[in-house]
């Protein structure tokens, strides 16, 4: 098998085991009669909704809720693993930890559940990493999420509760503000721009030693 198809394949196992992993839990929550299972989610600013920043992105309050959540994850997941692929475990985790900090920190009194805030959370980082960067590939793959999900910038306002009062727009805030840090604090390590002209440089510094060296 060509390498290029092996590692776009391999790319789809990272996404994929998280998307088995929640709809594995929403099987026992539809199985327990416990659609919600609220109490796993986010509560701010209470003791009771520190756990929910481990748990909330697993629990989902509706079919379509994971069904949404599951496709954009399996796409930008699919990204995150194939661009990135020496980060996406570090860049997952800070984000997910990030993300429900803020969401603890800032959200409305009520439970916040769902992998919404990892969907923006991985949207911004894709897209500012490869701003950040300025490599043209990884530039390719902020233009794909910026088609893909730039419509969805306006559920990061407070305009989104009075369009639905079920949406956690500070969740979705709080992603994005991670996924931007994440993108910040990562943008030195991973694929980096390449200077044509750099290696020039270099072997012409090399011959210049040598020919110092030769001439002693």
């Amino acid at each position: 098998m060509d390498q290029e198809v092996k590692q776009i394949i391999n790319a789809f196992f990272f996404p994929t085991l998280f998307i088995a992993i929640i709809w594995l839990i929403w099987i026992l929550q539809v199985a327990a009669g416990d659609v919600g299972w609220y109490e796993l989610g986010i509560y701010p600013r209470r003791a009771e909704g520190l756990t929910g920043i481990l748990t909330s992105p697993l629990i989902h309050s509706s079919l379509g809720h994971i069904f949404n959540n599951s496709v954009s994850i399996l796409i930008l997941g699919w990204l995150l693993s194939y661009s990135y692929k020496e980060l996406k475990y570090m860049v997952f985790l800070v984000v997910w930890l990030l993300s429900g900090i803020f969401t603890w920190l800032i959200g409305r009194d009520a439970w916040h559940i769902g992998a919404s805030g990892l969907v923006y959370a991985l949207s911004f980082f894709l897209f500012f990493s490869g701003i950040f960067r300025r490599y043209v590939p990884l530039m390719a793959t902020s233009l794909i999420v910026a088609f893909l999900y730039g419509s969805g910038v306006w559920s990061i306002f407070p305009i989104a509760e009075l369009v639905d009062p079920s949406i956690s727009w500070e969740g979705h805030l709080s992603g994005a503000i991670s996924g931007l840090i994440a993108a910040i604090l990562f943008r030195k390590q991973g694929p980096q721009k390449v200077d044509p002209f750099e290696d020039e440089d270099d072997d012409e510094n090399a011959i210049w030693k040598q020919e110092l060296t030769d001439n002693r």
